[in-house]
């Protein structure tokens, strides 16, 4: 009896131990995409008055709730009965992915100009508040819905050889963080110039330590959100590459002297720009 009780203990103590690595081995296989994620969702909540901020955010978080909760059993399902779909899935987000990250690129080198939108601390009313809140809140849950599929794939393609069990601890912790954290992060970053103006007013003198504390955080935002940008895009490229280099044999031993993250770079730049030109050429068709 007793020692039955161990043995039970000691499978426990091994499932555990298994998920643990294969945990850190996912969490460091989606670390870029999770970058992306961070960049664009800092990008979508900032911008608001400081009293919507949160409230916003928190409707895009419980957004991304339910995504995740449509996203994992599909996943999952595909898993255990068409395995062979998940790295179908992966290679088509990958595909994506470098798009993005590539139009990024053009967009930097070639700047294009956007349709100048009226800011939301220019409307007048609560009811054009309320009508472009939820215009950014919708937007910004179709993104991450997007991007909760490539992260939960590339989890899932990451443990793809271990029990059915494994799988769903793992890629659920993995999505849960990516959740949490992210947003938990936003947070604190579309705070930073209200935390610094706050920091400001407290300082009996325009100047001293309390005083440049604040100051730097008001105008380390707009820096920290464009520094997370290029972040994001360097991510997506990587991980795209990566995505692209370990699916496919050929690309996986193609230059084998070059350093593999070198490699996976210029692999999802160039599958990005082609990617770019075709859904350029077809939308030009499309537009004649």
């Amino acid at each position: 009896m007793a020692s039955g009780f161990f043995a039970i203990l000691d499978d426990i103590a091994t499932l555990m131990d298994d998920v643990a690595s294969m945990t850190k081995i996912a969490t460091r296989k989606t670390a870029g995409i999770l970058g992306d994620d961070l960049a664009v969702n800092a990008e979508k909540a900032a911008g608001f008055t400081s009293s919507r901020e949160i409230p916003v955010l928190w409707a895009i978080s419980k957004g991304s709730f339910v995504n995740k909760l449509i996203i994992l059993p599909i996943a999952f399902l595909l898993s255990s009965f068409l395995p062979w779909a998940v790295t179908v899935i992966l290679l088509i987000g990958g595909i994506y992915l470098a798009y993005e990250g590539a139009e990024k690129v053009y967009h930097f080198f070639v700047p294009h100009h956007h349709s100048k939108k009226e800011a939301i601390k220019e409307t007048r009313t609560k009811e054009e508040i309320l009508q472009v809140e939820k215009e950014r809140i919708k937007s910004a849950i179709v993104t991450d819905f997007i991007l909760s599929v490539e992260i939960v794939i590339i989890a899932l393609g990451a443990v793809t050889g271990e029990p059915l069990l494994n799988q769903i601890i793992i890629v659920t912790f993995i999505a849960i963080l990516a959740t949490v954290g992210v947003y938990g992060i936003v947070a604190l970053i579309v705070r930073m110039d209200e935390t610094g103006y706050k920091i400001m007013a407290k300082s009996k003198k325009k100047s001293g330590l309390m005083f440049n504390i604040g100051k730097g955080l008001v105008n380390a935002l707009p820096i920290v959100i464009k520094a997370l940008g290029i972040i994001g895009t360097l991510a997506l490229l990587l991980v795209a590459g990566g995505i692209f280099t370990h699916n496919i044999e050929y690309l996986h031993h193609i230059v084998p002297a070059v350093p593999s993250m070198v490699k996976d770079f210029v692999i999802g730049l160039i599958v990005g720009f082609i990617a770019l030109l075709i859904f350029n050429g077809v939308k030009k068709l499309l537009g004649k």
